[in-house]
């Protein structure tokens, strides 16, 4: 795992983001879904230290696998990303004003988010032995 460092700390955490469409229709066909690749990377322009590893793009839903420093809450980051691409989508292609009448947006209210990372058994083996290993005692390889 590769880690970051930011002025007063080092971290290395993933996440695992996914949220559908609203009502879960089927508008990331062809042409949205890569204008939809394009606004993520235009998102991530204005904040750099947000790392796209791998995007995931369903006719009805996506999936982001992140690299999101421990500054900014999980919350606050889908919210951004949600906002600016749903309004560009929505002003870019006119029929997404039909599917979606209303000014609520294209993406639903919820996002599922999930940790990624090493092991937990590994990471439990290495809380238990860490005075051991500062003692130079304990012979741990992770």
């Amino acid at each position: 795992m590769k880690l970051y460092k930011a002025n007063h700390s080092v971290y290395g955490t993933q996440y695992h983001i996914v949220w559908p469409t609203r009502y879960r229709r089927k508008i990331l066909v062809k042409g949205v879904d890569s204008c939809l690749r394009i606004k993520l990377q235009e998102v991530n322009k204005y904040y750099p230290d947000r790392i796209y590893i791998e995007m995931g793009i369903d006719k009805d839903h996506i999936h982001l696998h992140m690299i999101i420093p421990p500054k900014y809450a999980i919350s606050k980051v889908v919210e951004t990303i949600k906002s600016n691409t749903g309004r560009s989508l929505k002003n870019k292609f006119k029929f997404l004003k039909k599917v979606y009448w209303d000014n609520k947006g294209i993406w639903s209210k919820g996002y599922f988010v999930s940790t990624v990372g090493i092991n937990e058994k590994i990471i439990q083996e290495y809380v238990r032995k860490q005075g051991e290993e500062d003692a130079g005692q304990a012979q741990l390889v992770i």
